[in-house]
């Protein structure tokens, strides 16, 4: 019997039944989601891509040389440079070698902690709007979902997660929140963590949390709490595309997680690239104040112009529109620029992500012509846009 799950050991064909199904969910990524939405178009020329929390910088200049060095180590598996990665990480962090597994993102990671720590008899908790991801997952493995709305100040409202689900096997806590870009505080993890079904786990999705003043949750790690924290190399180090997380937690945890995969190595040119920029002393302040000046910028806009948006402190927002996000999305696309998907609970409402100042004063005046009914085509189309309901989108 499992003492985390309250589930019996699975069978060798269950387990790969488990095993098959979460394996599928990696398809449900941010950048599935955003080409949905998109119809998986090919961008034109100059076009303003501001629609899957992508970073527009790119992987710094020493994680581009790194790359271009490490692809001629590519026809071999490299399991020490795997192991450097994390030996740098963990020493940074005042964490233990067995703390920390990695893998291509922090996707990965999240949907095992859903596959190991969930099941029929164990629900999954998340919040709405709120990454989607983790529902696909849940879903795979037959678990129920339950959604619960952010709080009036858009944080996780911790105490009627618990009051929702006490068979709950996983709370989710995505914070900086993606779509919102809103925090949840270290306070009311702490209350979650503690008020918890015994057997539960939190997972803490610090994608965002480097565009942030935010205390990380890998403290709860080193308490040796039942906790399972999530990073990511895609967002402010901007290497979406090399694939690059971690998962942290207990080596108890972590190891139910080795069932549905990690022993394996990391891409040796992921490895290369976020090793050197762990060890770039200024990268994460310096971009933390780059995305921080153009997104004020923009709020400042918003604000002059009577628009409402979601209190943002990383690289993406909620807008609101008053009008069908499907709408709104399509029009903006005949401007080129592309931009976020709506939420169930908010269809009127359009996801933005922070791009450079130059991107940004784009979207404004797209934005602003749609808004007033000036911008060519802006009539809806419908053969423009496919149906997003019940889409587990990456991002």
């Amino acid at each position: 019997m499992s003492e985390l799950t309250g589930l019996p050991s699975l069978s060798r064909r269950s387990f790969l039944q488990v095993s098959s199904a979460a394996l599928a969910c990696h398809f449900l990524t941010e950048a599935v989601m955003a080409q949905d939405a998109t119809l998986h178009i090919t961008y034109p020329d100059g076009a303003v891509r501001i629609n899957a929390n992508e970073n527009p910088l790119g992987p710094c200049a020493a994680a581009r040389e790194a790359v271009t060095a490490a692809a001629a180590l590519g026809g071999r598996y490299h399991f020490n440079l795997t192991d450097e990665l994390i030996n740098t990480f963990v020493q940074q962090q005042g964490l233990k070698r067995e703390n920390v597994m990695a893998y291509a993102g922090s996707t990965p990671g999240l949907y095992y902690t859903v596959a190991a720590f969930t099941s029929p008899k164990a629900s999954f908790v998340t919040a709405e709007p709120g990454y989607e991801a983790g529902v696909g997952a849940a879903k795979a493995v037959g678990a129920r979902v339950v959604n619960v709305a952010l709080t009036k100040t858009w944080a996780h409202d911790v105490k009627a997660m618990l009051t929702a689900a006490p068979d709950a096997g996983v709370f989710y806590v995505c914070t900086p929140n993606n779509p919102t870009g809103t925090l949840t505080s270290h306070e009311d993890v702490e209350y979650l963590v503690e008020h918890k079904p015994k057997g539960s786990v939190v997972l803490i999705d610090e994608a965002y949390i480097h565009f942030s003043d935010a205390s990380s949750c890998i403290d709860l790690v080193k308490s040796d709490k039942d906790v399972v924290v999530l990073r990511t190399f895609s967002k402010l180090y901007g290497m979406a595309g090399l694939r690059c997380g971690f998962a942290i937690a207990r080596p108890d945890l972590l190891k139910k997680l080795v069932a549905y995969g990690g022993s394996n190595p990391m891409p040796v040119t992921a490895c290369a690239a976020a090793t050197v920029s762990l060890k770039e002393p200024d990268l994460v302040a310096e971009r933390k104040a780059a995305n921080t000046k153009v997104r004020e910028a923009t709020f400042s806009w918003l604000d002059k112009n009577g628009y409402t948006y979601s209190p943002s402190v990383c690289n993406c927002f909620m807008l609101k529109a008053g009008k069908p996000a499907k709408e709104v999305i399509a029009a903006m696309a005949k401007q080129n620029v592309f931009i976020g998907r709506p939420w169930p609970s908010m269809p009127d409402w359009v996801r933005i992500t922070v791009g450079t100042q130059d991107e940004m004063e784009h979207f404004q005046t797209a934005f602003q012509k749609f808004m007033k009914g000036t911008a060519a085509g802006h009539v809806y189309d419908p053969t423009l846009e496919r149906d997003l309901d019940g889409v587990i989108v990456t991002a």
